[in-house]
């Protein structure tokens, strides 16, 4: 599974955790993605789709 939106894209987030005594290290943000049935081009069919993607009404629902 790669982890990117398939409506809109979104993909991880690259960056540094720093903490108070300024110590830094790597951390990668993703995307909160579920498998959800819906309908692409009128076929019914799985797709990994952000939540917000999801909320936002961009994704069709299959029944």
């Amino acid at each position: 599974m790669a982890l990117k939106c398939e409506f809109c894209g979104k993909a991880p987030h690259y960056g540094n955790v720093i903490s108070h005594a300024n110590n830094t290290r790597r951390r990668r943000w993703n995307p909160n993605l579920k498998r959800t049935r819906a309908i692409v081009a009128g076929v019914k069919k799985h797709v990994w789709v952000c939540t917000a993607c999801i909320r936002n009404g961009r994704v069709k629902k299959a029944a």
